[in-house]
């Protein structure tokens, strides 16, 4: 690191005299180096999604709340004694041109609200939004996330649920759409791999610092996302995963993409938290159905049957979360010879009961039409091979009796 950035560390909340190098990303000049080296100290004091401390920085600025937790004193409004005591232990500890040299080690960068590479759909989050991201990878992290689609899901998932995460990630790659995900085991890695496989584009959001991918059973995986694609998280370098971290992560993949799309989940699994928080920042959430009887679709089931949408392959999550136009290719069996009979003929047609002979009047008292009317259709579906006449009467062929399990009978 710089003397000057070195220089800068130690007096965080102040402006900065010289410039300071941004790990990958060259010099900062805008909004300034105190506003980086502030929001990094804060990586280290403030946990994830704290909303109090968010309101502090909306309304003080970072660096003024810096400054306050250098100096001490009273407590910032909203915070008990005992707590803003811990926030003080965690500020004589911070190191932010620490942090900043190990990042640059590792390859990572922050970025941060003011920024060019901030993505601004984070903002919705509020009071909730991350002080900075911490990313490792060469791809730019806002113009991904403007075309990108979230798929989450159990971690002790089925080879269905694996089957389709995968084959649905391939698919959004393929389309151009970033797929999303946490890089958990299970869906997760399911949806990294299948994006990874097509050769398209794929972003893990972790409950740790980048520099240390967790699961570690994951570590060649989440590797390999760095180097193609873009690792990243709100935790600082060297930072451990904890239950709270997980669940308040799963607030950033909700706001950073247009839409959720939940494979596989059992009634309490935390991919459902990342689609309720999808719903309520006004993304599109979506659900895999899975067998009636499996657990680890049950909460899929119950989300589907509140506010998600059925999805079943990349083109109707497209038709959802994409442009104008994107539209699903539409879905129906196969095209019966009686389907391309004219509606009046088919009506007459229909009005002929399944088994035995009807006579013409009958027929075109429950066709609804005239008899007249209704002999011209009957001699013209018989040139066609539906029906045949028996003296007075007229009777279905075989070719006109449609088998139960066809799907074509009226619902």
């Amino acid at each position: 690191m710089s003397g000057a950035a070195e220089s800068a560390a130690g007096r965080v909340g102040e402006p900065a005299e010289g410039p300071v190098e941004e790990p990958g990303n060259g010099p900062v000049d805008e909004p300034g180096d105190g506003e980086l080296l502030a929001r990094v100290f804060l990586t280290r004091v403030v946990e994830p999604g704290d909303e109090t401390g968010g309101r502090w920085v909306r309304e003080l600025g970072a660096r003024e709340v810096v400054a306050r937790l250098r100096a001490g004193g009273r407590p910032l409004p909203g915070v008990s004694g005992r707590r803003w005591a811990g926030l003080l232990a965690r500020a004589e500890r911070a190191d932010p041109g620490r942090d900043l040299a190990f990042a640059r080690d590792v390859g990572a960068r922050f970025v941060y609200p003011g920024t060019a590479e901030w993505p601004r759909q984070l903002d919705d989050l509020g009071d909730a939004r991350p002080v900075g991201l911490w990313v490792r990878g060469p791809a730019d992290l806002r113009m991904w996330a403007l075309r990108s689609v979230a798929v989450v899901g159990a971690r002790a998932c089925t080879e269905y649920g694996a089957h389709m995460a995968a084959t649905l990630a391939a698919e959004l790659a393929e389309r151009g759409w970033v797929v999303v995900s946490g890089g958990a085991y299970g869906i997760d890695g399911a949806a990294h791999r299948g994006a990874l496989g097509s050769g398209g584009a794929t972003v893990a959001v972790l409950a740790c610092g980048v520099d240390r991918p967790y699961p570690r059973g994951h570590t060649g995986l989440i590797t390999r996302i760095a180097e193609q694609g873009l690792v990243i998280g709100e935790l600082p370098p060297g930072d451990h995963p904890t239950r709270s971290r997980f669940v308040l992560r799963n607030r950033v993949i909700a706001a950073l993409t247009r839409g959720t799309v939940v494979v596989e989940a059992a009634h309490r699994s935390g991919s459902l938290v990342t689609a309720r928080a999808a719903g309520r920042l006004g993304r599109h959430t979506m659900g895999v159905p899975g067998p009636a009887t499996s657990g680890r679709s049950a909460g899929v089931h119950e989300l589907l049957r509140r506010d998600a949408v059925l999805v079943t392959d990349a083109a109707e999550i497209v038709e959802l979360v994409g442009d104008m136009g994107e539209l699903a290719p539409e879905r129906r069996g196969p095209v019966l010879p009686r389907d391309l009979l004219q509606p009046a003929a088919r009506q007459v047609l229909d009005a002929l009961p399944a088994r035995g002979t009807a006579l013409a009047d009958g027929i075109a008292r429950d066709a609804r039409t005239t008899r007249d009317d209704a002999i011209a259709r009957l001699y013209e579906l018989r040139a066609l091979g539906y029906v045949e006449r028996h003296g007075e009467g007229w009777k279905l062929t075989r070719q006109a009796v449609i088998p139960a399990d066809s799907g074509s009978e009226a619902s």
